[in-house]
This record gives C-alpha cells, structure tokens and sequence, in this order.
C-alpha cells in the first residue's frame, strides 16, 4: 500500500510538471473579472488608470468622471472638460486632459488648478516621466504641445511628421508615437524635442492605433486596422521583429512587464488580443477575449494585472435611475457605426456616445 501510494504521488508529480511545461498550468486564461455601468449622456474616447493614486479617469461629455479604480465607485469629476484623454504627473500630484483649453487639476482634490490654452486639435494624451512633462497630441498641427507637469507652463511644440495617436516613453529619453496617416511610428528625443528617427511598418501594418512598449528589451507592439495586425518592432533600430493578428477596430494598447504581455483592445468586433513575449524573438497571441462592441480603448492597473476598459451603449430598455452602478442589462444590441439610428431615439456620435442617455461600461479583465 505505501508502496502504491509513492507511486501515484510521483505520478501526480509528474503530471504537474508536464502541464507546468507546456503552458497549462502556468497560464490562465482571462476573463471580465468586474463591471460596473452608469447612465449620463456624451461620448468617450481613452480610458486611464493613474496607478499611483488608485483613480480611473473617464472623459465624458463635457467633464472628466473620476472612479476608484479597485471599486469601480465614482469618486468626483472634473467640470468644463470637454476632453478626449487623461495623463498624470505623479510627482507633482497633477492631472491634465487633452482639450482645448487643456485643463489641469489637482489629483487629491480633483480641483481645477488653471486652464492651458493650446493649438491644433488635442486628442491623446501622455505624461513622460523622464522630464516630466505632459505631451497632448494633435491630428493637426502643432502635432505635439509639451507642458510642464510641475507648474502647466507649455515649454514647446513638436513637428512629428503625421498624425500621432497612441505613444509610449521609455523613461530613458526616448518617445514612441504611432502615426495613423504614414504607418510609421516616429521617435522623440525628450530633451531636445526633436524627432530623431521614423520606423516605417513597411507594409506589414496599416493606420497604427495602439501601441505597446516593452522597456527591458526594447521592443514596439504597433497594433494596426489595416490588415488588422500587430507589427513587432526593435524599438532602437525599428528593424521588424514579427507579425500577429488582432481584432477589428484596435484604439488603444499597451504592455504589462509584469506577465510579459502586450495587449490590443478592438472596438468594431468587441475582443481584446493578448500576446505573449516568449522571448525578445518569440511572441505568440496567446487569447482573444470577447469583451464589448465599442470597447475600443484601454489600460493597464498594474498592481492588479488588470486591463480596463470602456464603452458606451444604449440598451434595448434603460434601468430606471440616473447613477447605476456594478449592474448588468440584458438584452444590448452591438453598437452601430456614426449617425445611424438608434433604439429609443437616440443617435451615435463619432466620440463613442449618444446624444440621448446611455450607459457608461466599464469592464475589468484578468485572470
């Protein structure tokens, strides 16, 4: 009998260790951990958690509505903020969004602290950690306008060469953007402010739309529409690394060098693509999520390896309420593209929203 029992303990061992080896047990895979929904009116575009003082920044309309990002409550917002994005200087304790004027506030009470005027037509938004500063990005020129995160005075305004859209520092000096309209990601040196380098995608990936960054290894996840690709580049020579499909509709992407994954949320088909870095020359999609038709922009909590991200739609029957909170609807049809008719009236606007009520979705995915 003891005998037996050794034997299928070593067995059970060993079981063990050929799933740890080939995946199974060492990966799960993701899922919607959380939800939480809420009625307003206006529509969305970015999505961001800023890790540092636990807050989920939605722009919304005409303001800026502030959750806890491990409750999902709503916490405040910030008013006369018709904005696209939201980026925060940790060190100085301020939040910017991309509008016009840029608005900046204090991040532990939400207060206005000035409003920024700013050219072109803000749209993304980022903090760079290295000289702290903010960059708003512009479809039009000027294509960059670089704030001072300490005291929001605009030190310069930046030429890229093309429309930007996604972008990602590598806290060493360098800057990434994506730019839509030349399939090229173009290179920022932060303390001259001046582009150094464009990488061209070479046809393997059109119209870039999210971006991630692995910051050890040097190495660009450009997430493209047109063919719905991720492009892998080396982030010091743009030299094309590899190739892998994502989903229809990718806006907003990103990297967690906590799990080695790069990730592409996709709004026209409602997935998220995960990929995993096997190595600096080894990547594979490890899962596609369905998460929601529209959720097309994301990011990353990293203290919960969690991805967030958000939609807007107008179910087949509205909840009672003004505020809904952690709660499902039954019965919500996909969104439908610009200008098209709606249930109950209302009509989609190009920001991701209604002009009547609508809820807010905010989606929680990990393992």
């Amino acid at each position: 009998m003891k005998n037996l029992k050794r034997v299928s303990q070593a067995l059970f061992v060993a079981g063990i260790g050929m799933l740890a080896s080939s995946g199974v047990a060492q990966t799960m895979p993701y899922k919607i951990v959380n939800t939480a929904q809420l009625m307003g009116v206006g529509g969305t575009d970015y999505v961001y958690a800023d890790n540092a003082d636990r807050q989920l920044y939605i722009p919304r309309g005409n303001q800026v509505l502030v959750f806890d990002l491990d409750t999902l409550e709503p916490s405040g917002s910030i008013t006369n903020a018709r904005a696209r994005g939201v980026a925060v200087d940790p060190k100085s304790g301020h939040g910017f969004c991309s509008s016009s004027p840029v608005v900046m506030w204090d991040t532990k009470t939400l207060e206005p602290v000035k409003t920024i005027p700013v050219a072109g037509g803000p749209d993304g938004i980022l903090f760079e950690p290295l000289t702290e500063r903010i960059y708003v990005f512009s479809h039009r020129s000027p294509n960059v306008t670089v704030i001072d995160g300490k005291d929001g005075s605009v030190v310069d305004t930046i030429d890229l060469g093309g429309a930007p859209e996604q972008a990602q520092s590598d806290g060493a000096g360098h800057l990434y953007v994506d730019l839509e309209d030349k399939d090229q990601v173009a290179v920022v040196d932060v303390n001259t402010l001046k582009v150094t380098a464009h990488f061209d995608l070479a046809g393997k990936g059109g119209g870039p739309g999210g971006l991630g960054l692995d910051v050890t290894n040097h190495i660009l996840f450009v997430m493209c529409h047109d063919p719905q690709t991720c492009v892998i580049l080396n982030a010091d020579d743009g030299k094309i690394l590899d190739t892998l499909p994502i989903g229809n509709g990718t806006d907003g992407g990103g990297f967690n060098p906590a799990t080695m994954e790069a990730f592409s949320s996709q709004g026209r088909d409602g997935t998220l693509t995960i990929i995993k870095e096997n190595s600096p020359t080894d990547f594979a999609v490890e899962q596609t999520l369905k998460t929601r038709v529209g959720a097309r922009t994301s990011t990353l909590d990293t203290r919960n390896n969690h991805i967030v991200l958000i939609n807007i739609e107008r179910p087949a029957t509205l909840p009672t309420g003004v505020g809904i909170t952690n709660v499902q609807v039954s019965a919500t049809p996909p969104l439908a593209a610009a200008g098209t008719n709606q249930p109950n009236g209302a009509r989609r606007n190009a920001r991701g929203g209604f002009s009547g009520p609508a809820l807010l979705n905010i989606l929680v995915v990990g393992r």
